[in-house]
């Protein structure tokens, strides 16, 4: 378990932005409600504007702060799938005002990925914080920190925090989208489907 102190809490509510292990890997983490936070973790990742990022939340609940709406099917998928490290990708509300106040978040498309996250911690902490973009915690040409000295080398004092959590190797979350028919498998990654 990492050890998250309440200054760490208190900076991601704020907007700050700062690098945690997450279920996969050390993630870049700012607030998903804060378009600040979520624009300079795109500046620092020096991430493709175009490319949306997951979202981690507490609970299946927390998808009310996004006006996702879910048929049976996909309840019933979730409440299977999660907490684990598998990223939903989900269609957004048919809310358009709503949906361009979060146009940060889903980057003009129709969907946003979610996930919660298995470590209880985590999901402990995403109940303080709020839902947070957790992409991995590395240039988007460079492999992913595996551990906080890389992370380091990555950021150093562009970020606002560093909690270290070891060695950490892992995959990356399996990431699917539920359709009509099923499952599509957009990404096979730490739990296979």
């Amino acid at each position: 378990m990492a050890r998250v102190n309440q200054q760490v809490i208190n900076i991601l509510k704020s907007g700050g932005v700062g690098v945690l292990p997450t279920d996969t890997l050390y993630g870049l983490v700012g607030s998903a409600l804060n378009k600040k936070a979520v624009e300079r973790i795109y500046g620092v990742k020096k991430r493709d504007k175009s490319k949306k990022m997951i979202v981690l939340i507490a609970s299946q609940k927390d998808l009310q702060l996004f006006k996702i709406k879910l048929n049976s099917r996909t309840k019933k998928f979730l409440k299977k799938a999660w907490p684990n490290p598998v990223s939903v990708i989900l269609s957004l509300s048919q809310d358009e005002i709503f949906n361009k106040t979060i146009a940060y978040l889903h980057r003009d498309s129709d969907t946003l990925a979610f996930r919660v996250p298995k470590p209880r911690w985590l999901r402990r902490l995403l109940k303080k914080t709020g839902p947070l973009v957790a992409p991995s915690a590395n240039p988007d040409s460079l492999p992913p920190a595996e551990n906080i000295e890389q992370a380091k080398n990555y950021f150093g004092a562009n970020i606002d925090f560093y909690v270290n959590a070891g060695q950490l190797t892992g995959e990356p979350s399996t990431i699917v989208k539920p359709n009509e028919t099923g499952l599509e498998i957009r990404r096979q990654g730490a739990v296979k489907i």
